[in-house]
């Protein structure tokens, strides 16, 4: 039987982060994927802010595009911000995994792809965790000191029985990787493309992103719950995708190269389990992705390298347990996290189409920078900023009207 210090099972960017992390700070890792390549499961729609290449020392070529543009459509409302110099990329998410499981052999650890996730059981102070290799009759049983959950949506180890799972916030989404005409791609070049109210995606949201040229992500994703507005007869994720392709890019002729999808589960309140004796979770398995616009990459790869410290103390012997890794996370996230999932339930499940425009409105009052704070950084304290403007000049007219009827009086007089 194989020996390890940490085996990790997900080679998403969570799992692929932390098993880099670990093996570069010369600890003997296994990395686990139950697909053969990295293609099977290609998945997301990876946009993030520039700071993620460099702070996560990610080279140029997963880079599918680069965007300095921002445009939020709604269903009456447009509003566009742009920039002379980039601001973040839309990140190949195949070759990301692929260039972390890379960097991993390269650290002098072990990748394991085809190989799923069974089960694992503690015998003599150890984890023996059991892998069925595909294609093969008997599985492999491999010995290991710390366990990391980096499953996903699935919890596969945290919660191996489904019915003991807690009640999650859920979002469906579905992207299409599509071919375009050369005029039709340099529209939506260098830019992000969102789509929000009853027009676009009822209860949820689409986008359109460029990828290589004349390559486009366009996707949608919708949020499971009774909206307190809309009947329950809303149109296929795909219909909503679809209907972007013709009304909002107005192109029937174009190849679709792939359809990929996936599940988002939301513990509200960040009530995950974070860590079970030796089993520690890490990424979207403790909700590490922000839920009003679905963005995990850098939050998965944030919660991975804060475990990959908490993991080299215990082995190291300076910490009997994970219970300190919880309480870092919640200072982390938590704050922010929940005002963007109260923030989504209002905008997803709530708000009337009107509402949603107004909303647009007040966003369009803020300058690049500021939306780019509350998009990707949430920072919702911008929104109430473009309140105050809208009140301001709200004020400044009322005032000029008010000064123009006094002159006008004084003239008649």
């Amino acid at each position: 039987m194989k020996n390890f210090d940490v085996i990790i099972v997900g080679a998403g960017p969570a799992g692929g982060h932390c098993a880099r992390q670990l093996a570069g700070s010369g600890i003997h890792v296994l990395l686990v994927e139950q697909h053969e390549t990295f293609a099977a499961n290609n998945f997301s729609s990876a946009a993030t802010p520039m700071e993620t290449l460099a702070k996560y020392e990610l080279p140029e070529s997963i880079v599918g595009s680069f965007w300095q543009n921002l445009a939020i459509i709604s269903t009456h409302v447009q509003k566009r911000w742009e920039s002379s110099t980039p601001l973040g990329a839309v990140l190949n998410f195949a070759k990301l995994r692929e260039f972390l499981a890379g960097e991993v052999t390269r650290n002098g650890g072990e990748v394991w792809l085809g190989h799923r996730y069974l089960t694992h059981s503690s015998q003599k102070g150890e984890t023996v965790v059991m892998l069925k290799p595909k294609g093969k009759e008997e599985a492999v049983a491999v010995q290991t000191r710390v366990l990391v959950d980096a499953t996903g949506a699935a919890r596969s180890l945290m919660y191996p029985h489904r019915q003991n799972r807690p009640a999650f916030f859920t979002g469906i989404g579905i992207e299409y990787l599509i071919t375009v005409d050369e005029l039709t791609y340099q529209s939506c070049a260098e830019s992000l493309m969102f789509f929000i109210g009853h027009r676009w995606m009822p209860q949820g949201y689409s986008w359109i992103f460029p990828m290589e040229p004349n390559i486009l992500k366009v996707g949608a994703a919708r949020y499971q719950g009774q909206h307190q507005i809309l009947d329950d007869r809303c149109p296929a994720i795909k219909q909503s995708i679809e209907l972007l392709i013709k009304e909002y890019l107005q192109i029937d002729d174009y190849h679709r190269l792939e359809t990929h999808g996936s599940n988002l589960q939301y513990n509200r309140g960040l009530q995950d389990i974070y860590y079970r004796d030796n089993l520690i979770a890490i990424g979207d398995a403790v909700s590490a992705v922000n839920y009003l616009g679905g963005e995990g990459i850098r939050h998965g790869m944030e919660t991975a390298q804060i475990a990959g410290d908490y993991i080299q103390d215990y082995l190291a012997d300076r910490r009997g347990d994970f219970a300190e890794y919880q309480h870092h996370l919640h200072q982390q996230f938590k704050r922010s996290w929940d005002i963007s999932e109260r923030s989504a339930k209002k905008v997803y499940l709530d708000y009337s189409d009107r509402m949603i425009d107004k909303g647009l409105a007040y966003l369009g009052t803020l300058e690049l920078s500021e939306v780019i704070d509350l998009v990707f950084y949430y920072r919702f304290e911008k929104i109430t900023k473009g309140v105050r403007r809208i009140l301001l000049r709200k004020l400044t007219g009322f005032w000029q009207e008010i000064r123009q009827r006094l002159g006008l009086s004084s003239r008649i007089s």
